[in-house]
């Protein structure tokens, strides 16, 4: 008899605490796109119990949304792309610190907020393409060297209204100050084949069809790109690899100001730092891994190691308005 209380209340412990993990839920506000992101969070839920809710819209009206629900929001973690948006975020005071042993070992220091308010969880690298029948990779050497005057006619950009840009510029100001930046966005402007375009693979595609010779964009969407059309004549070049290195900006994440679930949050945000979900970073949306003892996928080892800017991105936010002004003041439309 004593036996089978023993293995009843034994029973009914493991079952409280299943039905604890299966009744926690971490509720995520997420600029990412859904077929991106549901698939992390089902493997979340599938290896811990913990239901994870998620709402998409872009950061502009999710951060807007977060101000106007205050206390009240049900929202746990934010998640966007760029460092700009997270710093705009923190800067905000939607989002709150965290002191993680975990996410210190996992992701390197200069892809994490110095005050512990974001992470970076996936890195997006924004480098120089080219067409493979008018440009040499020996050509071409940095973000600097395409204000040179042997570019003119021959570079195509992406809008400068994009924050892609705006964060380049960015780090390029505290790289090189105000003065130096502004020259060299002014050569980019003069050097320009055509307008500049609404989005990177447009940009990518004129490269490949010879209406320009040379272009920035993130790796991700050459990636896609060729997936489509194998055979466009355009190639990844790293720039700046003998000075800074390559810049590079981030997808992450905070727990929000006003978080209901703080501590599933956390656990949540250490386990997409992970190996399980690092792997499903680069796997899905051909992004590189912020866990440097994650490897990349296969298809973005074929285009060579790189060696990253260390330049800490939240950078990229903080100069984020002054990049505006300047881009503005150089004609960069």
């Amino acid at each position: 008899m004593k036996n089978l209380k023993s293995v009843i209340a034994a029973s009914l412990a493991l079952l409280s605490c299943s039905t604890a993990a299966w009744s926690e839920e971490v509720v995520v506000y997420s600029a990412r796109n859904e077929q991106l992101i549901k698939p992390l969070f089902d493997a979340y839920t599938k290896q811990t119990g913990v239901n994870v809710k998620f709402v998409t819209d872009k950061e502009g009206p999710l951060m807007e949304r977060l101000k106007a629900e205050g206390a009240n929001t049900s929202a746990d973690v934010f998640i966007t792309v760029d460092a700009g948006n997270l710093w705009q975020a923190a800067n905000q005071g939607l989002l709150q610190a965290v002191n993680s042993p975990i996410l210190n070992a996992n992701i390197p220091a200069h892809l994490r907020d110095p005050k512990n308010m974001w992470v970076g969880l996936s890195v997006r690298a924004r480098t120089i393409f080219y067409n493979t029948q008018k440009v040499k990779p020996e050509d071409l050497s940095s973000y600097e060297d395409l204000a040179d005057a042997k570019w003119k006619g021959r570079l195509c950009l992406r809008t400068s209204k994009k924050v892609y840009n705006q964060s380049l510029t960015a780090m390029m100001i505290e790289e090189h100050g105000e003065p130096k930046t502004e020259q060299i966005i002014k050569g980019w402007v003069g050097n320009l084949a055509t307008d500049v375009f609404p989005d990177d693979t447009k940009m990518l595609e004129a490269v490949g069809a010879g209406q320009c010779d040379v272009g920035i964009a993130n790796t991700y969407y050459y990636g896609r790109l060729m997936d489509k059309n194998p055979k466009l004549p355009i190639a990844v070049y790293w720039a700046n690899q003998k000075t800074k290195g390559v810049h590079v900006n981030v997808s992450g994440a905070g727990i929000t100001r006003h978080a209901k679930n703080p501590a599933g949050a956390q656990k949540l945000i250490e386990w997409l730092s992970s190996d399980k979900a690092q792997n499903l970073f680069t796997d899905l949306d051909m992004e590189y891994p912020a866990n440097p003892a994650i490897k990349p996928h296969a298809k973005l080892l074929a285009w060579g190691t790189f060696k990253q800017n260390l330049i800490n991105v939240t950078k990229a936010g903080e100069l984020q308005a002054n990049a505006v002004k300047l881009m503005d003041r150089a004609g960069y439309k």
